[in-house]
This record gives C-alpha cells, structure tokens and sequence, in this order.
C-alpha cells in the first residue's frame, strides 16, 4: 500500500489532509495495539505507514515551496 508521488500529485489538498489523517489514525491503532501486547499480523505495516505519512507531508512541503518561488517571482 505505498504511496507513489504521482498518486499523490493528483490529489487536491484536502484529500491530501484526510489521507494524512486517516494513515494517522491508523498508525496511532497499530501502536495502541502493540502497547497492549496484541500480536500485530503485520507489524511491517507501521514502518510503511509513517514512510507513507512522510512521502505526504514532503509533496506537500515541496508544493508550498514552488508557490513562495512563484509569489516571489511575481512581486
């Protein structure tokens, strides 16, 4: 379930936010999991899932930088 960066291009910015709120969420029941000593199926899947979160959060650093680039440019 990796995200690439040209799924996440297509995306708007609130469906950006929900993605990073539900992988969020997600994470914070795997490791509720693991903390109360549950057998994860998959404990891989945290690992993936804070890349995933990462990968999102730097499109979305990488997009506000190319708007300062342009306002600067303009101004």
């Amino acid at each position: 379930m990796h995200i690439k960066m040209k799924d996440l291009k297509m995306l708007d910015k609130i469906e950006l936010a929900k993605k990073q709120k539900n992988l969020s969420d997600e994470i914070l029941k795997l490791r509720t999991q693991a903390a109360a000593g549950a057998k994860l199926e998959k404990p891989k899947k945290i690992r993936e899932i804070k890349k995933d979160i990462a990968r999102i959060l730097t499109f979305q650093n990488q997009v506000k930088k190319i708007k300062e680039k342009e306002t600067k440019k303009n101004e």
